[in-house]
């Protein structure tokens, strides 16, 4: 009771004009739950009759008949005729008027989504001390319509250096220069000093040279299609980031806008894999995520909601996003406004992580600046994402060549009518200088070359902190450092009761450092790969489905206590409990996701610079849900944005008969990416090269993508690919592995040359028959192609004749496409090139274990038999 009087009171300025006259038998207890009732009304659905279309196109929808006090309210009635429960009376008509002017205006708080009562009436609260707030100062809202007409002007600005240039112009939503600019200065206030920004096409120019200050002319010549610049762009300018320090009231903050594909909303999951990565390295949530999205994007793609319930989970979380909707209200050319029948709005996925939604009209600036204030003090307080949906339209097409009244007349229409923002806003604050003076003023600052003149618009290669330099900083191995680590790794608390499995794994790997001649099996040569570069102060994160155990049981990196009903201690990971002055270890089960996971790997790998960053897909096949980040993003983002990843990607891969989704990690796919070096495509064979190979990657000066083919079940258990010790110490990763089994090089007239798991079945029948006349040679890096190691290799057989390439995959999705021509280079001259592998196939593996093994056994007699 005393809650909703002292709201009364607030909202009406005067005690006495809050007390209710009596109605009828309604005792005071009853009067004022009523009167509950009707300020939670406005709360909880104000925002539905909000003027938040510029155009003034959407129907106000009515409010439900979910609550009788506030159904079927209009501005112009009393109250008191709606509802004979609450009399007419002054202190009822002040009480509604200053709801509708708090929760009705051109802010809508919709808190739908939150189910925290009390960050519920936080919100309300907080609004509510902003709306009767006094305007800003003149001279802030004079520095504000500046902003707009700035933005305004650029639009105005490429339209007549080149009319024809697609841009995705802003026209209609350019508050959104100024929304950004005032989360940036508000979060310079709350101490964060970094902020990693995504957005789609539209605007992107615009934000780049109003807010990243990028050299205008930098960015015209890049539109100009006779330029040199836009000849040896390797994206399109709508596709650029860049950097910048921006100077505020509250110090310097950087801003970093990550590049992006045409698939939008793809960038958001990087952008948050970027701020992760800066806050593990520099301890705590010093920076600030920042995306901004298209509606219909938002509402349609589904990397939005898995990135929206990824970043909340341990591992991925980000201390809260601020997302910003540029909402047209039209999606490509259909209708995306709000649809007053079924309630619905382009932010409803938003409801998945109980993020509440802050709806402004974007020709009210003063309005946008509030939201901005509003979402940034609730991010920065709960540490969660919040939603400003930016309400404008679009005054061209989709893109500046489309002619929007073809879908839109109705809307064109008005829009073409209508008064810009700048127009609006010079009018409401009665400024002196012409609107005129002002945009001729813009004009000239457009036309002056920018102090922070950028070489090119893309990224710098350096990401906006300064990148911890790769170092090679590594001491030796030796049998006595490798034992001494595994010590550290088989230590256990006393109070984690193993589980038996664990226990004899444990054993296995106290076994295996007993001298340089014992066998050391994959789970714990990757084991003492990461803990040997820990040992030397790097760090490395791993994260995926089931990677603590692995899909295969295959790692067992995090240990689960036995003891007790409820678990009586946390999960042990041995990893982080090597020693004081190790590296850090991160180990993280994902969501069931890929495209987001992957994403997010990837721009945590842009960002960091000294950690090994691994994502794990549960099976191979399963990284196909992701291939946008592969294709646009992995194996294109240094080519086209100089942004170089070290990113490593473990694919399980290899046939067993258990079908078309669990087989294959679609090696085909990933070297018909592969050109320039860009990454490193490969499929070791022992647990030795596995070993050096991680080890490499996290050394690596020059990071690049590695793609590994790596194990699955069968090539795990497999005896003869468990190498000893002293290989995993004294050698290093081969891209070609020689054939050691050959008594005599000079009887060989023919080489079979194989990849993975498929080599193991080749030796034993090579065993089985006392074949002298064949070598096994494996090619265990396919990109880049060992052409001058596998040349060497060959050359070791002074009468060869033949040279086969046997796969077990099918031919249009193994290696052999790409590899024959490289084959035809690193053979001998008249040696004769042929290939053994499964027939071409648009499904992929035998779902049976009979038929694989029939098909094995085909493949393997074709590959050993003389033509």
């Amino acid at each position: 009771m005393s809650h909703v009087s002292s709201e009364s009171i607030v909202l009406s300025r005067s005690p006495a004009s809050a007390v209710l006259e009596p109605a009828g038998d309604l005792s005071p207890v009853a009067r004022t739950l009523q009167v509950r009732r009707f300020i939670d009304a406005f709360r909880q659905y104000g925002h539905r009759q909000a003027s938040l279309d510029p155009l003034r196109l959407a129907a106000v929808p009515e409010v439900p008949e979910l609550d009788p006090v506030f159904h079927g309210l209009e501005p112009a009635q009393p109250i008191g005729a709606q509802n004979p429960l609450l009399p007419p009376s002054a202190a009822v008509h002040e009480l509604e008027r200053q709801l509708r002017r708090v929760y009705c205006g051109p802010i809508g708080l919709d808190l739908s989504g939150i189910r925290d009562s009390q960050r519920r009436a936080q919100l309300s609260a907080w609004l509510k001390a902003e709306q009767l707030a006094p305007l800003p100062a003149r001279g802030e809202r004079r520095r504000l319509l500046r902003r707009l007409v700035a933005a305004a002007m650029w639009e105005r600005h490429v339209a007549a250096s080149f009319e024809h240039a697609k841009r995705f112009s802003l026209e209609g939503c350019e508050s959104l220069v100024p929304l950004i600019e005032a989360i940036v200065d508000q979060a310079a206030a709350q101490g964060v000093r970094q902020v990693f920004a995504g957005m789609p096409h539209r605007g992107r120019l615009n934000m780049l040279v109003n807010v990243m200050g990028v050299d205008p002319a930098t960015l015209l010549a890049c539109l100009d299609p006779d330029s040199d610049a836009a000849a040896v762009q390797r994206d399109l300018p709508y596709h650029l980031g860049g950097n910048t320090v921006k100077k505020t009231p509250d110090g310097d903050v950087a801003i970093f806008l990550a590049p992006n594909p045409s698939h939008l909303q793809s960038v958001y999951p990087v952008v948050s894999g970027m701020a992760r990565a800066y806050q593990d390295e520099h301890r705590g949530f010093g920076c600030l995520p920042l995306v901004v999205h298209g509606d219909a994007a938002f509402a349609g793609q589904g990397i939005v909601m898995e990135t929206l319930n990824m970043t909340r989970k341990d591992g991925y979380a980000l201390g809260g996003t601020v997302h910003v909707i540029v909402n047209n209200q039209i999606g490509f050319t259909t209708p995306n406004r709000m649809d007053a029948e079924a309630q619905s709005y382009c932010t409803d996925i938003a409801r998945m992580i109980d993020a509440p939604v802050i709806r402004v009209n974007a020709d009210r600036p003063d309005e946008v600046m509030r939201a901005a204030k509003l979402a940034l003090r609730y991010r920065m307080e709960h540490e969660a994402d919040i939603v400003i949906d930016l309400i404008g339209y679009r005054r061209l097409g989709h893109s500046e060549h489309d002619i929007p009244a073809l879908t839109q007349p109705f809307q064109q229409a008005a829009i073409a009518t209508h008064q810009t923002v700048t127009e609006l806003y010079h009018a409401a604050i009665a400024e002196e200088t012409p609107l005129e003076a002002l945009r001729a003023e813009a004009l000239q600052h457009l036309q002056t070359p920018s102090a922070q003149t950028l070489s090119r618009p893309r990224a710098d290669r350096t990401p906006p902190t300064k990148r911890t330099e790769r170092t090679k900083r590594t001491r030796p191995l030796s049998l006595a450092r490798v034992q001494s680590l595994t010590a550290a790794l088989i230590r256990t608390p006393p109070e984690v009761q193993l589980h038996d499995f664990v226990r004899n794994v444990t054993a296995k790997w106290q076994k295996s450092v007993a001298n340089e001649s014992a066998a050391v099996d994959w789970c714990f040569a990757e084991n003492l790969a990461y803990a040997t570069l820990l040992d030397d102060g790097h760090s490395v994160r791993i994260s995926g489905m089931d990677v603590g155990r692995g899909t295969f049981m295959h790692r067992h990196a995090v240990w689960h206590s036995q003891g007790g009903a409820v678990p009586a201690v946390e999960p042990y990971v041995p990893l982080q409990n090597l020693g004081v002055h190790q590296g850090e270890f991160d180990i993280v089960n994902s969501p069931l996701t890929e495209e987001a996971v992957l994403g997010f790997e990837y721009g945590y790998s842009v960002q960091t610079g000294s950690r090994l960053a691994i994502w794990e897909a549960q099976f191979g096949d399963f990284v196909n849900g992701a291939q946008v980040i592969i294709d646009q993003y992995i194996a294109a983002g240094e080519y086209k944005w100089d942004q170089p990843s070290g990113l490593t990607m473990l694919l399980p891969h290899g046939h067993e008969g258990v079908g078309p989704e669990h087989s294959t990690g679609y090696v085909s796919r990933f070297l018909q990416l592969c050109a320039g070096g860009n990454m490193k495509v490969v499929m070791p064979s022992t647990s030795a090269q596995w070993f050096h190979l991680l080890r490499e990657q996290a050394l690596s000066a020059e990071p690049k993508p590695l793609v590994v083919m790596s194990p699955k079940g069968q090539l795990y258990g497999n005896m003869r690919s468990h190498a000893p010790l002293g290989e995993l110490i004294g050698g290093a990763f081969a891209p070609v592995l020689h054939d050691s089994g050959v008594a005599s090089p000079d009887d060989v007239t023919r080489v079979v040359l194989s990849s993975g798991k498929f080599y193991y079945d080749l030796l034993a029948a090579r065993d089985a028959s006392g074949d002298t006349r064949t070598a096994l040679v494996r090619v265990e890096q396919l990109y880049p192609f060992p052409t001058g190691e596998l040349a060497v290799a060959l050359a070791a057989f002074p009468k060869l004749t033949e040279v086969v390439w046997a796969q077990e995959e099918e031919k249009n999705h193994g290696a052999w496409h790409f590899v024959r021509d490289h084959l035809q280079q690193a053979a001998p001259a008249n040696c004769r090139i042929v290939d053994v592998c499964r027939r071409e196939s648009p499904s992929g593996a035998h779902s049976s274990i009979r038929a694989h093994r029939d098909e094995q056994q085909r493949l393997v007699a074709a590959a050993l038999t003389r033509a």
